[in-house]
């Protein structure tokens, strides 16, 4: 191992803490994230005090295809856990509060998060909505303290500062681990949640690594966990005894040759600070099967939402595209998707709109709909794309949605 120090970052329950500061009387209560907008806060005005009470929806009672997306703590104690069906989760905890999700409230709070970490280190790779990773290398600890003495312990102190000012910038907690690289970061960050401060130096790697499970190991997979099972290989340790050539004769040659680097630790990626975005795409899983005949307005509707909202990322992220998607998965789990190329890039919500519906012509809507979404690829920098093309936009025809 190299000596670098690699920190990943990870927001604690990152979607259903941003609704705790929203909804602050829902503290130390199970809540799960993942309804539709009908399971919205109802609000009304106590004629007594004046004050707002909000009524919540729980999942007592739920049918529906929606799933969870995150929980808070205390629902994940009553074995309520990200992907899991509402339905399901509804018959292990009943009174568990329901909330919709809102994807551009925690976007919001995503950018705040990562801004206030780029003042204090600003070689970051963006991993997602809710976690990063940092170079911490020659990150020297904040308000000039003097670059000796242990290194590690310089990278805790950075660490701290970090967890300071995520928290101040959003009033949110994040576990931190510190390592010498990306893969053990990784591992290490869930090690101490919720608001850890994990630091992984190379010598502890028998001691706190070995003895996890093989599927810790990002990248290895539900699959391939259980033929390690099946094989005998049950910690990452067991992985990392196993002989080089025994893992490549059951697991293929690249994927056998890498589960053995990295259960000894070895990760060599770096820091990666910037990427171009192939595509931009929003899409929606419906609580229930649509039919384009019956439920015109409510597709309508949310094919509008998708497009103004591919739109919106297109214009936070700076970029105009001329490749403009659609995609389509009907009941019977079938998915279709169409494409069309525009003469001009573009990055308006009505020019999205007015293509990916030239698109929906193309697809037969006799079956009812389960999920719909729109996609923008071909992307160019907006510097790149003149004004008076881009902004050249015709109002959208009716589509089949209307």
């Amino acid at each position: 191992m190299d000596c670098r120090r690699i920190a990943h970052l990870d927001m604690d329950a990152f979607y259903a803490s941003v609704e705790l500061l929203r909804y602050p009387e829902l503290k130390g209560r199970p809540v799960v994230i993942g309804g539709g907008r009908r399971h919205q806060p109802e609000e009304r005005v106590d004629p007594v005090t004046g004050q707002v009470v909000r009524q919540f929806a729980t999942l007592r009672g739920y049918v529906g295809r929606g799933v969870a997306t995150t929980a808070t703590y205390e629902a994940r104690a009553l074995g309520l856990h990200s992907a899991m069906a509402l339905m399901k989760a509804a018959s292990l905890a009943p009174d568990t509060v329901l909330l919709p999700v809102d994807f551009d409230e925690y976007r919001r709070y995503s950018r705040l998060f990562k801004a206030a970490v780029r003042t204090i280190a600003p070689v970051v790779e963006d991993r997602g909505i809710d976690e990063i990773y940092i170079d911490l290398t020659d990150v020297a600890p904040p308000g000039g303290a003097a670059s000796e003495g242990d290194p590690w312990e310089q990278s805790r102190t950075v660490a701290r500062a970090l967890k300071r000012a995520v928290h101040a910038a959003t009033g949110l907690t994040c576990s931190i681990a510190v390592a010498p690289n990306k893969l053990l970061a990784k591992i290490a960050s869930e090690l101490d949640k919720p608001d850890g401060l994990t630091i992984l130096r190379p010598a502890d790697l028998q001691a706190r690594i070995w003895p996890l499970a093989p599927r810790k190991i990002n990248g290895i997979g539900p699959k391939t966990s259980a033929r390690l099972t099946v094989l005998g290989v049950d910690t990452i340790g067991a992985l990392a005894a196993a002989p080089r050539d025994w893992l490549i004769e059951h697991f293929g040659e690249n994927h056998g040759a890498w589960m053995h680097e990295a259960a000894h630790g070895r990760d060599e990626r770096p820091v990666v600070t910037f990427s171009e975005p192939k595509s931009i795409s929003r899409e929606t899983t419906f609580e229930r099967d649509l039919s384009a005949q019956h439920d015109r307005d409510v597709l309508s509707r949310i094919f509008t939402e998708l497009c103004e909202g591919v739109s919106d990322d297109l214009r936070r992220k700076g970029y105009a595209g001329r490749t403009i998607g659609l995609k389509l998965r009907f009941a019977n789990f079938q998915t279709v998707t169409r494409d069309q190329t525009i003469a001009v890039p573009t990055q308006d919500a009505q020019a999205i709109r007015r293509a990916a519906g030239e698109c929906l012509k193309r697809v037969l809507l006799t079956r009812r709909i389960r999920l719909l979404g729109v996609r923008v690829g071909g992307l160019v920098p907006e510097a790149d794309v003149a004004p008076a093309a881009a902004a050249e936009v015709r109002e959208p025809p009716p589509s089949l949605f209307g």
